[in-house]
């Protein structure tokens, strides 16, 4: 079972930032480990992920760069920027504030 649509695009930034807080990658390994660290209830297509990147990197919190892989062909590369770390931690602070609202219901039944 997947998560809703919904959900799965509101938690986009926070996702990609935090990925990328870990180093830095490319958009077909970012989806690989959305769906493996998200047990393939997150299924990202290339169509979802690159405009949330190009949005990130013109706000300033990421950066692009070429590269070339293992395999010798060119690839472009995302990492996080300061101001990314920071929007990072503030994405990770409003999750914490929604989670809490809802726990606060749970426990009021």
């Amino acid at each position: 079972m997947t998560l809703p649509r919904d959900l799965i695009a509101a938690s986009s930034t926070p996702v990609v930032l935090s990925i990328l807080n870990e180093g830095e990658s490319y958009g077909y390994e970012i989806i690989q480990k959305v769906k493996s660290l998200s047990d393939s209830q997150m299924l990202w297509a290339d169509g979802m992920l690159y405009p949330i990147l190009h949005r990130l990197e013109k706000k300033g919190f990421i950066q692009s760069f070429w590269g070339v892989a293992e395999t010798g062909r060119k690839r472009k590369y995302y990492r996080l920027k300061p101001a990314g770390l920071s929007e990072l931690s503030q994405q990770r602070e409003n999750w914490r504030k929604v989670n809490s609202i809802l726990d606060s219901f749970e426990n009021n039944n």
